[in-house]
């Protein structure tokens, strides 16, 4: 494990942990630990080895976002950074998520949370606007009634809630929760790398894309992870009924 404070940085084999790591603030955002996710992010995506990523928190908090001038700066770099890196990135939501911290959680493409997490888009409460992305994320996953709810009562969405809802995929106990977050991003490692890569491409383009042209750009996604040495060992190996040795590749 290395630290760059205020965000620690561990290597579990091809897994990345990064900890944001300013618990008696409620991992708040401040311009170090911005500088330190985005340069942490950038690491992460060119490092090959690297086939999952996680962003949590520690203490009481996933993040309470904050610091409004950080926003163009550093904020929307994050996010790009997130949902351009050609792999897996759990958020791995341990206590609340608002503001700022519910953008970072929801740009990430896979999100799981503790049982006693929960979710806050309390910008309204104090005469902002949603930001890091919430507007255009929210929606796409809580639809839009549910969103607009969330975003101008400011009420917290518990983790159950969260789940019934489609804010989060998976609610663990607390007292479970770092070692099943752990087992899940090592599985993701274990995979076809290259295909959940071409997979994220394709959501993404879904989002952006009119659906003649998304219909096309999934078809051209198809034939390179046709050609990819793990599809070539996904066939072998059930044809074979036996588990698939991913590569990455």
């Amino acid at each position: 494990m290395t630290s760059l404070l205020p965000l620690r940085v561990e290597r579990d084999g091809a897994v990345t942990i990064l900890t944001l790591d300013r618990p008696d603030v409620l991992n708040a955002f401040d311009e170090r630990l911005t500088e330190a996710l985005n340069a942490s992010l950038a690491d992460c995506a060119a490092d090959a080895a690297i086939r999952v990523v996680v962003i949590t928190g520690s203490g009481r908090a996933f993040s309470t976002g904050q610091d409004l001038d950080e926003l163009r700066r550093r904020y929307h770099p994050a996010i790009a950074a997130i949902r351009e890196m050609r792999k897996p990135v759990i958020a791995a939501v341990n206590g609340v998520a608002a503001g700022a911290g519910l953008g970072l959680a929801i740009a990430c493409d896979i999100r799981v949370a503790a049982s006693s997490a929960s979710f806050r888009a309390a910008w309204g409460r104090v005469g902002l606007v949603p930001d890091a992305g919430s507007a255009f994320f929210l929606p796409r996953m809580v639809g839009w009634g549910r969103a607009f709810d969330m975003m101008l009562t400011g009420e917290p969405v518990a983790a159950e809630e969260a789940l019934r809802i489609g804010l989060v995929s998976r609610v663990w106990p607390d007292a479970e929760f770092a070692v099943k977050w752990r087992e899940l991003a090592q599985t993701l490692a274990r995979g076809a790398t290259e295909a959940f890569a071409l997979t994220k491409e394709g959501l993404n383009a879904a989002m952006a894309r009119g659906f003649a042209e998304f219909l096309d750009h999934e078809a051209e996604l198809q034939d390179r992870a046709g050609r990819t040495r793990d599809y070539a060992e996904g066939v072998r190996a059930f044809s074979e009924k036996r588990p698939a040795r991913m590569e990455g590749r």
